[in-house]
C-alpha cells in the first residue's frame, strides 16, 4: 500500500461522508476541521469507514489535523 492509494482512498472515504466536498480540492494539507468541516461525527464516520477499507485500527487518543497526518497514520497502522 502506498501513500498515494491511502489518499485516494481517504478521498472517496471523505467524499461519502461529506458529499458536498469536492475531492479534487483536497489535498495532503488540507486541514480537516478548518477546510474539509470534519466535525466529530463525521470523524467518527471517517474512522470507521476508514478502519474497514484499509483493515487498519485507529487508536482512541489519536488526533489529526491534516489530511496527510491521517494517511501517515493509516500507511504505519496498517502494516
Amino acid at each position: 500500500m502506498t501513500k498515494e492509494t491511502v489518499f485516494e482512498g481517504l478521498k472517496e472515504i471523505l467524499a461519502s461522508v461529506k458529499p458536498k466536498l469536492d475531492p479534487s480540492n483536497i489535498s495532503f494539507d488540507s486541514k480537516l476541521l478548518t477546510d474539509l468541516g470534519i466535525d466529530s461525527l463525521s470523524m467518527l464516520l471517517l474512522s470507521l469507514a476508514a478502519e474497514n477499507k484499509f483493515n487498519m485500527r485507529f487508536a482512541s487518543d489519536v488526533k489529526f489535523e491534516t489530511v496527510g497526518d491521517v494517511c501517515d497514520y493509516i500507511l504505519k497502522a496498517a502494516n
